[in-house]
């Protein structure tokens, strides 16, 4: 029995440091429904954004706009799961340049804000999703 209180004690010193789920940022964005109103968003801009439109003609949008939400939840430590391919997968063979990454990024920011999303929030979804940068571009 006096083994019993130390283990107990070991148990709960490992819980304590694991660290904690952060969802502030799926949260500050407006969760689900918050992110479903900025890909949507973003999606209307690049229709009307000749640098970049031609990429998404052949795209199945509403597809394209569920894994964005799923993919942006994720990102953002919300409790979705990505249920889509691979960002390189999604992008072999596209030959996506900066210049087109980079327009789609301020069609993604002009939705946000259209949604009065401030600054900071932004910049959050933009540090969590730059990585995927490498796996965009020039595929």
């Amino acid at each position: 029995m006096r083994l019993l209180p130390w283990m107990l004690i070991a148990v709960l010193a490992g819980c304590a440091q694991t660290p904690a789920h952060d969802d502030s940022l799926y949260l500050a964005l407006g969760q689900r429904a918050g992110l479903q109103r900025i890909v949507e968003g973003m999606l209307l801009n690049i229709a009307k954004d000749p640098r970049i439109v031609e990429h998404f003609k052949r795209v199945d949008v509403v597809r394209l706009r569920d894994k964005l939400v799923e993919k942006f939840c994720v990102e953002t430590g919300g409790p979705c799961r990505y249920s889509g391919d691979s960002m390189a997968e999604v992008h072999k063979g596209q030959h996506l340049t900066r210049s087109d990454f980079n327009a789609l990024v301020e069609d993604l920011i002009d939705a946000m804000d259209s949604q009065h999303i401030p600054v900071p929030t932004q910049n959050g979804l933009i540090a969590k999703l730059a990585p995927l940068r490498g796996e965009v571009i020039e595929k």
